[in-house]
């Protein structure tokens, strides 16, 4: 099939018109460009506005391209060229997969791709520090973990370094770390790189967590974070500081308190905080910002609360082989290695590192809508935490099922039920988009809760899922619930209708089977039907069987 030529270039996509023939040189250099960003195709014959005038007569053979592009560029770039015939003018179409690391032309240029303010797409110079940054962005480099020049030992911080042993103890990190002295705990999370000469020279990760404001100021200086209060646009609260990461996780959160109205809720003999963003997530959201933005990038870890959300940003889209399609299942793949391991073994993060786990139990569990980072880009994460009213039955739910296993809900089945309470009803299918997991793992997720009892399937090929009578009775939802019921209803007797067609006769055994009923709701199910005069029975007591009228 032939593809079409697109409606206009972008990001991935460029325009090169050859009827002077375009020269090797320009060519090769919009290619490497294509191939430092995220790759894409060039359209070779095509004029800027998108229309085709033909490749140049010298150049109808156009197989000698790959050849040519791997010659040209270092290391070697793998195109795929084809032809394309568009209303008997010829056009070629260059394929081009993106590069994990720098492609550079033989010449030795650099060149990334870029959107102008106008929309259109150009080609500019990597420069030294965005090398760098591309390279921890596809984890080819740990910057957190490199010294940084210019900086001694006195640049560490006393009181910064007795607040990293305090939160050792708060946050249960590693208490051995608490038995070492300074030097050695220092090299045990990654504080300092040894020199060849046997002096020891401050790391990213050592000065970010217990690095003076001085030195941060003077040796990071793209490190910075705000906390904004915007309610119906006026700022109630608006500061920018520098401070160290431990020291600016505390200076958050103390200031973040007022702002976060909290009410409890008796269930059963507990009484159950319902703040307006859940801590355990906000610590999560920040840490994360602090820990995955890129160092090399100018712009501060922006943490705002606004009338509907708390909104947390930072400089720096997500690393290589993380999307916001696999944000749930994906392994860890810190841009700042070091920095996160040190911040895992303090305690301050997830050990597993699965602490987007934690974002979306804080939120799910109140009945509020699920984390959304629909806005990050290539250049940033943005992260909103809706702050809407808390649904007290759905969190009841909840609450006494976890009670009652002694356990917390694993998330997938937590998403599940929130997804449900959404949706009514539920397929395999859609939860697995919402979990980012495949069709036969939600279809394990909601058996699970089908026997304990919280969900129940209607179905068998097509299989749906709704909540149980017992929990709408328990949400005061019952209304809900026969709506639910009525559609299940028609649902089961259209497949017993289309199993007639097909196979001519049923049986109130193979109906049982069919919709997963028990023997007197197949009963009053086929009563039903031959009422409407759908189906007819035929025979008496084990040879009884129905048919279509």
């Amino acid at each position: 099939m032939t593809p079409p030529i697109p409606a206009q270039e972008s990001l991935t996509v460029e325009f090169k018109s050859d009827r002077k023939k375009l020269s090797d040189r320009d060519l090769i250099e919009a290619i490497t460009c294509l191939a430092n960003t995220e790759g894409g195709e060039l359209w070779l014959g095509v004029e800027d506005d998108g229309t085709p005038t033909g490749l140049n007569s010298d150049r109808q053979q156009v197989n000698y391209l790959v050849g040519l592009v791997a010659a040209r560029t270092a290391p070697s770039l793998s195109v795929q060229v084809e032809t394309v015939t568009l209303e008997s003018i010829t056009v070629a179409r260059i394929q081009i997969p993106q590069a994990r690391g720098e492609i550079a032309t033989s010449n030795g240029v650099y060149l990334r791709r870029r959107l102008k303010p106008d929309g259109t797409p150009e080609c500019v110079p990597i420069l030294p520090h965005e090398r760098i940054s591309r390279a921890s962005r596809f984890g080819l480099t740990d910057v957190s973990a490199q010294p940084v020049a210019e900086s001694t030992l006195q640049d560490f911080d006393p009181l910064e370094r007795d607040r990293l042993r305090q939160c050792i103890q708060s946050y249960g990190g590693d208490r051995p770390l608490l038995e070492l002295d300074d030097e050695a705990l220092d090299g045990a999370l990654g504080f300092t790189r040894r020199q060849p000469d046997g002096s020891r020279i401050p790391t990213l990760t050592g000065l970010l967590l217990i690095g003076r404001e001085t030195a941060l100021r003077e040796l990071v200086p793209t490190h910075e974070f705000a906390f904004q209060v915007l309610a119906q646009e006026a700022v109630r609260f608006n500061e920018f500081r520098r401070f160290p990461l431990l020291k600016a996780l505390d200076w958050l959160e103390t200031n973040f308190r007022p702002y976060n109205p909290e009410q409890e809720i008796q269930i059963g003999l507990f009484r159950v905080p319902i703040p307006k963003v859940d801590m355990s997530a906000f610590r999560e959201a920040i840490a994360n910002a602090l820990i995955h933005r890129d160092y090399h990038q100018l712009g501060a870890v922006h943490v705002r609360l606004e009338d509907e959300a708390l909104s947390v940003s930072n400089p720096g889209g997500l690393v290589e082989g993380v999307t916001l399609a696999n944000l749930l299942t994906t392994e860890p793949r810190p841009r700042n290695l070091c920095l996160a391991d040190a911040m895992k073994r303090i305690g301050i993060v997830e050990r597993s590192g699965r602490g987007i786990d934690s974002i979306y139990r804080g939120l799910l569990r109140f009945g509020r809508p699920a984390p959304d980072y629909s806005d990050t880009s290539n250049t940033s994460v943005i992260l909103h935490l809706a702050t809407a009213d808390a649904d007290l039955k759905f969190l009841r739910l909840v609450v006494e099922e976890e009670n009652r296993q002694g356990k917390s809900l694993p998330i997938d089945s937590l998403i599940a039920l929130a997804t449900l309470r959404e949706a009514k009803r539920l397929s395999a299918a859609q939860l697995a988009t919402a979990i980012h997991r495949t069709p036969s793992q939600a279809r394990k997720t909601l058996e699970v809760l089908n026997e304990l009892g919280l969900i129940q399937a209607h179905g068998t090929n097509n299989r749906t899922y709704t909540f149980t009578p017992t929990v709408y009775q328990a949400t005061g939802n019952q209304a809900e619930y026969t709506r639910q019921a009525a559609f299940s209803a028609l649902q089961h007797e259209q497949m017993v209708i289309s199993y007639v067609e097909q196979h001519g006769q049923i049986r109130r055994s193979e109906v049982m089977d069919l919709c997963r009923l028990s023997e007197g709701q197949a009963k009053m199910l086929l009563k039903r039907l031959k009422d409407k005069g759908a189906i007819v029975l035929e025979g008496k007591g084990r040879n009884a069987l129905y048919r279509i009228r």
